[in-house]
């Protein structure tokens, strides 16, 4: 039993963390609706926060933790309530991306200003030992965080059970217009709960920084998004269940990390755990059994553009031109182009889903990284270059199948959240395997004739305009109908016939395989590829950045590479700049989603296309006339 004794104490202080900052979660979802991605960011500036003010500023540790906690907490949560007001309206898509760009803003926001290596980060807390248990000691940090947290949490529960306050929270979701006539602001009720889940966001953090004893933005935020697997065992409603989730988690995870310890081959389970959870408890649940909080605002999915042939044609003309001449302008930059040009197809893959059919993926890195590592493989068995990238594409297609489960079961927020749960359960335990990267580089290869920059610049284009073909051809076929309607009313597309179900697996299936060429192109450029290249965070500025290139799939795919690769890339010193600009620019693009500006360009194509349609009914107007006045008397009859 001494054995377990450790991993036990461990498992309740880490869940005790964990729900703590699921409480804060399921508060603020509660009475706004909004569902915070990043949730975990704000411990991770917290964190950050705090180590400016005790390690750079010298402050007292109980000073340090009151400003970074108690002040930049509330601070932070009253900013983020406004953010949700604007976010109130749009689809459920878009409030996914804005508060994604929270979290890229503020985890580049750290990175930029303190670097992207770790720092050590003491701990504060008192860690002499409190006493034993069956001959293991217990620090005092462990039982100060254990008690401190659980007191936190029981006070909450009663603050939101037992008090006016949590009566208006409570009646805030139900019917906020109601609360208003009883003469309580809905707005001011809002901002209340979300200081009070900021804080114990912020708390989360710092206390989770002292536990591992180093500071890194994309750990810290990690480490509580680990929360929501807790707040999923609580249905994101009920607090106490969230918190009993955490500590269930926490104590899980560390018996697993025992287990694994001597079994190689389930090595990184006991991290992924609180992922695991998340996608089974997601998928248990279901759509019904969840439902989804706050105004719901069905995002009509983005039909192709009518442009007049003329305009359409000199565009692409012109766009292709550009792609072409890219290797006879940039010189020493073609790499970064070639880069650029691999991910078309991987925009156009999340451009299908996002913007076409109205689904949602945070995993589609995960399904880049299965092509790259399929295609290693096959090229290290010797298998024709052309064939080992069809090869690819075809590995990430059941894999895609695998997402498209819970797309069956979930919808909108909750299908984001299984897929981030997907990829990074992806990242985190398969990559190190054998079948796929393992432990090395992989090697990988061009294919004859095509060994050169240039060559291989030009070969991805032809790629790329092959795929851009393929997602025009299929948005104006039958099946980008079905698509839309999709996006538009899953159930008036199963009232003519035909099976939602098997249109949302088809264009997961569809967008997988996109996503495994374009890992299968990105792995041939380098001759090697590990899975360090498909970081499950690239997912969400993935995302982030097709918010901010348009609506239109096959634009995407243009602008989004140039936003990601080539900027970057020509502002050398300033790439954690961009990343904040991505992740403030996907949040302005949510806030405003829904007011699409009156263009010119945009007005002139509309009433372009309104007066060819209103010839060809006159036309096919005239023509049945015509028709009619040559039937011979009593043809009809």
């Amino acid at each position: 039993m001494s054995e377990y004794v450790p991993y036990l104490v461990f498992g309740l202080v880490y869940g005790s963390i964990y729900g703590l900052a699921a409480m804060g979660l399921v508060l603020t979802y509660r009475t706004s609706g909004l569902f915070n991605f990043g949730h975990g960011a704000v411990g991770a500036g917290a964190a950050y926060a705090f180590y400016e003010l005790r390690e750079q500023r010298g402050l007292p540790w109980p000073v340090a933790a009151l400003l970074a906690i108690g002040v930049f907490g509330a601070i932070l949560g009253l900013a983020l309530e406004r953010m949700a007001r604007g976010l109130a309206r749009v689809p459920v898509s878009y409030q996914i991306v804005g508060t994604i760009g929270l979290l890229l803003l503020i985890r580049a926001t750290a990175t930029w200003i303190y670097g992207s290596e770790y720092r050590l980060f003491e701990p504060f807390l008192p860690r002499d030992e409190a006493f034993t248990v069956s001959g293991v000691s217990v620090t005092w940090d462990s039982v100060i965080t254990l008690t401190s947290v659980t007191a936190a949490a029981v006070g909450l529960y009663l603050l939101v059970e037992r008090s006016r306050l949590g009566v208006m929270m409570r009646a805030v979701v139900d019917d906020p217009a109601l609360l208003d006539t009883a003469g309580v602001a809905p707005t001011r009720v809002r901002q209340q709960a979300w200081l009070i889940g900021s804080c114990f966001a912020a708390a989360s953090g710092v206390l989770l920084a002292s536990q591992q004893q180093q500071l890194d933005a994309t750990l810290l935020s990690l480490l509580v998004v680990q929360a929501f697997g807790a707040a999923a065992l609580g249905s994101f409603r009920s607090l106490p269940l969230a918190y009993a989730g955490g500590l269930a988690i926490g104590v899980a995870q560390k018996l697993v990390s025992k287990e694994t310890a001597t079994r190689e081959w389930l090595q990184g389970l006991d991290f992924n755990l609180p992922f695991i959870v998340l996608f089974i408890a997601l998928l248990v649940l279901g759509r019904r059994r969840l439902g989804d909080l706050g105004s719901q605002v069905r995002a009509r999915a983005a039909a192709p553009m009518v442009v007049p042939p003329q305009l359409r044609f000199l565009v692409m003309s012109l766009v292709l031109l550009g792609a072409v001449l890219v290797p006879h302008v940039v010189g020493s930059r073609l790499p970064v182009w070639i880069n650029a040009m691999s991910q078309v197809l991987l925009f156009l893959s999340l451009g299908l889903l996002v913007h076409t059919s109205g689904q949602v993926s945070l995993c589609q890195m995960g399904l880049a990284a299965v092509g790259a590592a399929a295609f290693a493989h096959a090229v290290s068995n010797d298998v024709p270059w052309g064939l080992a990238v069809l090869f690819a594409g075809l590995m990430a297609v059941p894999v895609g199948a695998v997402v498209a489960i819970p797309a069956i079961r979930l919808s909108g927020l909750f299908l984001a959240l299984a897929t981030l749960g997907f990829g990074i359960f992806i990242a985190q335990f398969f990559y190190v395997k054998s079948y796929m990267f393992g432990l090395a580089d992989l090697k990988t290869s061009r294919p004859a004739g095509f060994t050169s920059d240039t060559a291989y610049y030009y070969l991805l284009l032809m790629f790329a305009v092959a795929g851009i073909g393929l997602v025009m051809a299929i948005e104006r076929a039958r099946l980008g109908r079905l698509l839309r309607s999709l996006g538009d009313s899953p159930t008036a597309l199963a009232t003519l016939g035909t099976s939602a179900n098997v249109t949302r697996v088809l264009v997961f299936c569809i967008s997988a395989f996109l996503a495994g060429i374009s890992g299968a192109l990105y792995a041939g450029q380098f001759g090697s590829v590990s899975g360090t290249s498909f970081n499950f965070v690239f997912s969400l500025v993935l995302l982030a950045v097709l918010a901010i290139s348009g609506r239109s799939t096959v634009t995407c795919a243009i602008v989004g590479p140039l936003f990601m690769f080539v900027g970057p890339a020509y502002n050398v010193g300033f790439e954690d700049g961009f990343q904040v600009l991505f992740g403030l620019g996907a949040i302005l693009a949510a806030v405003y989603a829904t007011r699409r500006p009156n263009l010119p360009l945009r007005k002139w194509a509309r009433e372009s296309s309104w007066r060819k349609e209103s010839t060809t009914r006159a036309r096919v107007a005239d023509a049945r006339a015509a028709e009619r006045s040559r039937e011979p008397v009593g043809a009809g009859r």
